[in-house]
């Protein structure tokens, strides 16, 4: 059935101002509020004939309605009206995400906070799968006798810094002439492509010496490329959940805190959504737990192929049009920053 006008004004409205206030609203109040031109007996009949069609709820505390899941989705889709940024709220998100741009997960980190400070919800990144991403260099460095740092950095703008413990001797101008042979040997090369084949009996060095180390070296390195190749996810904003009433309920609140804190599930729900800008509202999640939540994901892009997701998670009730703006020019902001930097240069 389509609404007429005068409902979709009626839900709009309804929407707004629950989002604004999380208090339920009369036709009375409704009618004084918005100049809708018409009398609060018409606004009540027309509320009821929303409420019996699956838009409003009608809480037994109060004489005023609530907007459904079914009305939200309506408001999401048809209603709202996006909010446009200032240009120092532009200013401010770019200056923020390009700060570290060179080095991916400090910059996906970062993302997470910002998202969080600016839309005051619980946030989260994604980091991309890492199966095509190349290596770009590696270096090891010596901390003292018996340690070094490897150092593993991707076209991305990944980067990995390990500490090994060595059990041969080794000098800097070793480690050097190694990170430079290895450098040479697997530039270019996807991490996935380097699991495929044996690199620790691959790699060959004429160095008697130099080859001992890179036996020693190598099975870490092996490790190392393992753990590159695993989805990162970064959130922030744990208790801004506080700072809405429909969580003073302490049970409720616990609830969705250890939801967001079982990280392994909460990835494998963001990794199989799709691409995109995609919001789902309460019933539409079909995890039972994230079924009070709307959770709104839009995916970022690296060298327009290696795919990321940033977004929030929070109540139903949130400003979806402030929301999806910030969401959507900070994926354009990371998507952009990635293409011109192309991550770290190579230390010579």
């Amino acid at each position: 059935m389509d609404l007429s006008e005068r409902k979709l004004k009626i839900l709009q409205a309804i929407v707004g101002d629950f989002i604004r206030t999380a208090e339920p609203i009369g036709s009375r109040t409704l009618s004084k509020k918005y100049d809708m031109g018409i009398s609060s007996a018409t606004i009540r009949n027309e509320m009821s004939d929303l409420e019996e069609l699956g838009f409003l709820s009608h809480p037994h505390t109060s004489a005023g309605r609530v907007p459904s899941d079914k009305a939200y989705r309506l408001y999401v889709n048809s209603l709202m009206e996006k909010r446009t940024l200032t240009k120092q709220e532009k200013e401010f998100i770019s200056k923020k995400l390009t700060n570290n741009v060179s080095e991916l997960e400090k910059t996906i980190q970062c993302a997470a906070r910002l998202l969080s400070e600016i839309t005051q919800l619980t946030s989260f990144a994604l980091t991309p799968n890492q199966n095509e991403d190349k290596l770009k260099y590696i270096n090891i460095l010596p901390v003292d006798s018996s340690t070094v740092v490897m150092m593993i950095v991707a076209e991305s703008g990944k980067v990995s810094n390990t500490t090994l413990r060595l059990i041969v001797p080794y000098s800097e101008d070793r480690l050097e002439l190694l990170s430079k042979s290895m450098t040479y040997y697997y530039k270019g090369k996807t991490l996935s492509e380097m699991l495929k084949v044996d690199i620790i009996k691959n790699f060959k060095t004429d160095i008697v010496a130099l080859s001992r180390l890179a036996e020693n070296i190598m099975p870490n390195f092996l490790h190392i490329l393992e753990g590159m190749l695993d989805v990162n996810l970064y959130m922030d904003g744990y208790t801004n959940i506080f700072s809405f009433p429909e969580y003073n309920d302490i049970v409720k609140a616990k609830m969705f805190l250890e939801m967001v804190n079982q990280k392994d599930i909460f990835t494998n729900i963001l990794i199989n959504r799709d691409n995109g800008m995609i919001v789902t509202i309460g019933n539409e999640n079909a995890d039972n737990h994230m079924q009070e939540c709307s959770l709104i994901t839009a995916s970022y892009h690296i060298d327009g192929k290696l795919l990321g997701k940033l977004g929030v998670i929070g109540p139903t009730r949130m400003k979806y049009d402030e929301v999806i703006s910030v969401i959507e020019l900070m994926t354009e902001n990371l998507s952009e920053s990635f293409k011109l930097t192309g991550g770290n240069e190579e230390n010579e």
